[in-house]
């Protein structure tokens, strides 16, 4: 049989096993950087096909299938779950008080769980790696970490799914080029000498300086940044003084700036510092910015993308939809700044009721959705395969 075939084969008769894994995940989910139990668990999982784990210092892992030479394909998985209580009711809902897969991690593991141990039971022609990665949920991103860790060693191309329960089950949405947006943090403390509210000439006003950045940044931004960029900038926090007749003597404004575009991304702490820097003199203040640099946007690669739409359309030829960009970011980026790979969204809704959304504890995730995963990663296998063996790649 071919790859595709012998992985459709492997999950028909394991379904059950595999969606298990899946259940025990979802009960015992951990924090970023926290993930003990569920990198043991994976380790297991993978020992009883005779895989041997790589540890990363700390928590995660990867596992190497097939022959050490010619190119690698990498699959990734992030493993780590969400500070968010659990609202679904499920039997094999999460045990852990506080903390959940309310991003659907559980289900991107045991899809690459699912393909590591399918293509242990044949000979595939060429080296398959497959990254368990922590910390996905924190600044930054784990997959800085994997990188250090030499989890890219030899690694040609790399693939990655995302749950989408705004897409129904079985359909896989792909986008070339930018599919989601760098996501960073500001953070102001603006300071004056406090007063009176009667006499805010005699001082510099706070609270007056702090509206204005809310409202003005926001808006200046929009006319020094091509809108086309989807460059978009949104407080979520301000705070100043405790009592209505005083200008206090400091005060703070928090909020996120996303961009989906990686060279406005490079060049956005220099563009709002001067922005700052002309909205606060005429105030008086003074301020301090604290700027926390995210993960730039995932760039899809044009000829990676097509070839998981290949591979997709080869198990059902309705399947690929076109993913709109995303606003949220994904440290999945961070592996492509050194390789070319792409990332999909896996469809992940049933069909009936409200589509949920990420990151709240109400997340329900059709389970078939594992299947249709783990058949598309070993459909990936084989379409790179032949393009390897055709001289073609990424």
């Amino acid at each position: 049989m071919s790859i595709s075939a012998s992985v459709n084969a492997w999950f028909a008769q394991n379904q059950e096993r595999v969606i298990g894994w899946r259940r025990h995940l979802h009960s015992h989910p951990e924090l970023s950087n926290e993930e003990v139990e569920t990198t043991d668990f994976i380790v297991r999982v993978l020992a009883e096909y005779g895989l041997k784990a790589v540890r990363f210092p700390g928590t995660g892992c990867y596992v190497d299938i097939g022959p050490d030479t010619g190119k690698r394909i990498a699959f990734r998985a992030d493993i780590d779950a969400l500070g968010v209580p659990e609202q679904t009711g499920l039997e094999f809902a999460s045990l852990v008080p506080g903390v959940s897969h309310a991003c659907g991690h559980d289900v991107h593991t045991t899809v690459v769980l699912g393909l590591a141990c399918a293509l242990s039971t044949i000979d595939v022609p060429l080296s398959i790696r497959c990254i368990f990665q922590p910390a996905e949920e924190v600044m930054g991103g784990g997959a800085l970490d994997v990188i250090e860790y030499g989890g890219l060693k030899g690694v040609s191309s790399i693939f990655a799914l995302h749950v989408e329960p705004k897409l129904r089950v079985g359909q896989i949405g792909v986008r070339a080029g930018a599919i989601t947006s760098a996501a960073d943090v500001v953070r102001l403390e603006i300071e004056g000498p406090g007063g009176h509210t009667a006499r805010p000439h005699m001082t510099a006003d706070v609270v007056y300086c702090l509206g204005a950045i809310a409202t003005q940044l926001p808006a200046l931004l929009s006319r020094r940044v091509d809108p086309r960029t989807g460059t978009v900038m949104v407080f979520g926090h301000i705070e100043a003084g405790d009592a209505p007749n005083a200008i206090p003597k400091r005060g703070r404004i928090d909020g996120t700036i996303r961009t989906a575009d990686i060279s406005i991304w490079r060049g956005l702490k220099d563009l709002l510092t001067d922005l700052i820097d002309m909205i606060v003199a005429p105030t008086g203040c003074t301020y301090h910015l604290d700027y926390v640099q995210g993960v730039p946007p995932v760039l899809n690669d044009d000829a990676a993308t097509s070839l998981a739409v290949t591979a997709a359309r080869s198990i059902d030829p309705h399947a690929v939809v076109t993913s709109p960009q995303s606003s949220g970011g994904e440290d999945f980026s961070w592996y492509l700044e050194h390789v070319p790979g792409t990332m999909v969204r896996l469809g992940a809704w049933d069909g009936t009721g409200v589509k949920p959304d990420l990151h709240q504890g109400n997340l329900m995730i059709d389970e078939r959705a594992i299947g249709v995963g783990v058949r598309l990663f070993g459909a990936i296998v084989e379409q790179y395969s032949a393009a390897a063996a055709a001289g073609a790649g990424m």
